[in-house]
């Protein structure tokens, strides 16, 4: 084959474009677009060439490939998919799902205009926050409350507004970095504060505080190691003597919270997860946590504490930068309201906390019926067995939840080319490999997706002959 003579038989741009295929297309998009996916696709071709191949160079072909790149670049992206690593707080995965009715007020909210900043009653210019605020004050106790983008913005802030040139305390053990390696010394530096470390790793008492204070010392942080554990010799200072000592001293006491639980997490077997309200009632003065975690609402960073803090933290240049949109407000406040009910129906109704509490029972249920569907496969080894399900999203670390998965062993490919075909199926289907299997784990697939992953099995990955 002679490689030159072959790329000149390819068609050009100029040729393609005046193809009636081409003009249907220069109706609906853009020029530039068109003759960007025209030249991605030709260029495809040359290089199969020079590699030696003899790919189809047609303009028929080459029209069809540009109508799946122009199809490729127009669909969204960012897409739909199911969760069947038992992560369920995946934060790759979009973290927490939320329920109809938070979804409902979304769509009723955005589709129209809105009383964003708009009181009502008074036919005058409202109050972005007013939507959640009293809800946040009934289910955490505090005297005030804001809500921001996330909860790295809401550490953020409260250390700019109350801390900027002034030094902050803080236990060496709870230095921590969380995912896209968000540091806490890097945040306080960019806030402005002075970081001042106390204590060791593993061990940091009470005199190790009270040494530390100064009248330079503007805050007590105290930062939850939620996706950490250090076991063993260890000891840290509770929250409420931290308290008793700020307010003996005169300074702030700032508690970041992280994942912001609700409620109890007790019958789950979890002792260590203090929710909001308990961390207000002993005596902090600014509490910050995130939306999309343990709460199971949309990104966001809720502060509440003491007026006093919170009327600082509102006032502060940095809060419109950090605000939250319409979306997300309509979003969180549909949330909350799902706590004002009884805890039970809480737990019913966010699907968070709905997947964590759900009986093994259950979960079996759904493997079973999954199995069900694919009894005949033949090119897969396919089983139910137990294994352990995590929180994910930096909550709840070495917490294990017994579950049921479906244990997948393809016959006719590696386990890992199953994971990628079923990441190309639609919906995407996003499973877990363990000791040369691919795990599909019931307790975050939902009883309406299991037809969808067995079709994905089926159709997508060809385990059927």
């Amino acid at each position: 084959m002679d490689i030159n003579n072959t790329l000149r038989l390819i068609p050009s741009v100029d040729n393609l474009l005046k193809m009636p295929q081409a003009h249907g297309w220069l109706r609906v998009y853009r020029r530039r677009l068109v003759v960007r996916a025209i030249g991605d696709i030709l260029d495809a071709r040359r290089g199969d060439i020079l590699q030696g191949g003899t790919p189809d160079i047609s303009p028929e072909c080459i029209l069809s490939d540009v109508a799946d790149k122009l199809a490729a670049i127009t669909n969204c992206q960012l897409k739909p998919v199911i969760n069947a690593t038992g992560i369920v707080i995946h934060t790759n995965l979009g973290r927490a799902p939320l329920c109809a009715d938070v979804l409902n007020n979304v769509v009723a909210v955005s589709e129209g205009y809105s009383n964003l900043e708009y009181d009502l009653d008074a036919g005058s210019r409202g109050k972005r926050y007013v939507h959640v605020h009293q809800h946040l004050l009934e289910l955490t106790t505090a005297e005030d409350a804001m809500v921001v983008n996330n909860n790295a913005a809401a550490v953020f802030l409260s250390l700019s507004a109350l801390a900027k040139g002034k030094e902050v305390i803080v236990s060496r053990g709870e230095l921590v970095e969380i995912g896209g390696s968000f540091r806490v010394p890097e945040i306080m530096a960019q806030s402005g504060c002075i970081l001042r470390e106390v204590g060791t790793t593993n061990k940091t008492h009470l005199a190790d505080y009270e040494d530390a204070l100064t009248q330079d010392t503007a805050l007590i942080l105290k930062v939850h190691k939620s996706n950490f554990r250090v076991t063993g010799f260890t000891e840290e200072v509770d929250v409420e003597v931290l308290s008793g000592l700020a307010r003996r001293r005169g300074v702030g006491i700032m508690y970041d919270l992280g994942s912001g639980c609700l409620v109890d997490l007790r019958p789950l077997g979890v002792h260590t997860e203090p929710s909001v309200a308990e961390i207000i009632q002993k005596g902090v003065g600014v509490v910050t946590f995130s939306g999309d975690k343990l709460l199971g609402g949309p990104q966001s960073g809720v502060i509440v504490g003491e007026t006093r803090y919170v009327e600082r933290l509102r006032q502060h240049p940095l809060s419109r930068a950090v605000r939250i949109d319409k979306l997300t407000l309509a979003a969180l406040e549909a949330t909350l309201i799902q706590y004002l009910g009884t805890p039970e129906a809480a737990i019913e109704n966010i699907p968070v906390l709905r997947m964590l509490f759900q009986p093994l029972e259950t979960i079996r249920s759904r493997a079973d019926r999954l199995a069900s569907s694919l009894k005949g496969m033949t090119e897969a080894e396919v089983e139910v067995a137990g294994d352990v399900s995590q929180v994910g999203g930096g909550a709840l670390p070495g917490l294990e939840l017994p579950t049921c998965v479906l244990r997948v062993r393809p016959l006719s490919m590696t386990v890992q080319q199953l994971q990628r075909r079923l990441s190309r199926a639609t919906p995407p289907v996003v499973g877990r490999i363990k000791d040369n299997h691919l795990l599909l784990d019931l307790r975050t697939i939902k009883d309406s997706e299991i037809e969808y992953v067995s079709n994905a099995l089926e159709t997508q990955a060809g385990l059927r002959s």
